[in-house]
């Protein structure tokens, strides 16, 4: 006489391979969950994670302007030490009839340099920008009473998320400082 057994689990009894179907399902998803918090608590760690633009600005000079020449150049050195890009919109110099200008300078054939003015300058998060006659300056009025040398002009730079950094640039001979 043969035995016929029924292979239905029995209500409320575990099938194992089913459990351990189950748990290596789940496991995927729990796995990727903890190395992404594992790679976000690292970034948040940094400092850099979504924080804002941390903009400082040193190294002002305005070349000094030859007679009768009605505006000039002036120089910053821009660091954003922070974790979100920003841009430079505008800005002011105190003593100056006008308005001064972003612009960046360009070569022409037979070594010709022109200037274009721009709108503004982007500063991506932890980089630094140094401004260079051959690159992006400011066009800068120069004052009816004119400028000598080592006297200091305070300026205003405008930032679109940072808002508003004074910084103070000292007046120098061209040629008297490097740019690198």
């Amino acid at each position: 006489m043969s035995r016929i057994t029924d292979r239905r689990p029995v209500l409320g009894r575990v099938d194992r391979r089913r459990l351990r179907d189950g748990a290596l399902a789940a496991l995927v998803p729990v796995a990727a969950c903890g190395v992404a918090l594992a790679g976000l608590t690292t970034w948040v760690g940094t400092g850099r994670a979504g924080g804002p633009a941390h903009i400082e600005v040193a190294g002002g000079r305005v070349l000094l302007p030859s007679a009768g020449v009605p505006e000039t150049a002036a120089f910053f050195d821009i660091t954003n030490d922070g974790g979100s890009p920003d841009t430079l919109v505008r800005v002011t110099a105190r003593g100056v009839s006008g308005e001064v200008t972003l612009s960046r300078h360009r070569m022409r054939q037979q070594n010709a340099a022109y200037r274009s003015e721009i709108g503004s300058v982007p500063v991506a998060a932890g980089a630094r920008l140094a401004m260079a006659p051959s690159g992006i300056d400011l066009t800068v009025p120069t004052p009816s009473r004119g400028w000598r040398p080592g006297e200091l002009v305070s300026f205003t730079l405008e930032f679109r998320g940072g808002g508003p950094v004074k910084a103070v640039a000292v007046v120098v001979r061209p040629g008297a400082v490097s740019f690198e």
